[in-house]
């Protein structure tokens, strides 16, 4: 095979395999706080309050979500996020970040990053997956 044929397909395969970025870290341990309240964006458009509460209860937690005026009085921490999409031939989150504080003091707990650049992406159950893993689930 010559140079020319195969230099265009090494490119191609290049972008389509990029990687993805997934950082998370905790103030303090996660364990104690059983009730978390998803604060639901009013802009979101894809639903990902609904996939962070599923999540948060596959985990083994209560939660709910709404906006910050409907938070339940159990709710031990407040869980936010904000999200960025992308349309490349096709809409895809290319980025997301959560932020858990205390529901009542608003004192930072956690955070968490994931940054796709690349076409190749992960459903955003998956995102969510990767980022409540390492905070919320059994070390």
């Amino acid at each position: 095979m010559s140079v020319k044929l195969v230099l265009p397909w090494l490119l191609v395969l290049s972008l389509l395999t990029g990687c993805s970025s997934v950082s998370t870290r905790q103030v303090i341990p996660l364990d104690t706080f059983r009730h978390i309240y998803v604060e639901q964006r009013q802009a979101d458009n894809n639903h990902l309050h609904l996939l962070l509460v599923a999540e948060l209860q596959r985990l083994g937690r209560t939660a709910s979500s709404g906006p910050l005026t409907m938070m339940p009085r159990e709710a031990d921490a407040v869980l936010t996020y904000n999200d960025r999409w992308e349309w490349d031939f096709k809409t895809y989150l290319i980025e997301m970040t959560i932020e858990v504080h205390t529901a009542r003091t608003r004192k930072k707990l956690a955070d968490g990053r994931y940054h796709q650049p690349s076409l190749k992406t992960k459903a955003p159950a998956a995102v969510i997956q990767e980022l409540l893993g390492p905070l919320f689930g059994k070390k």
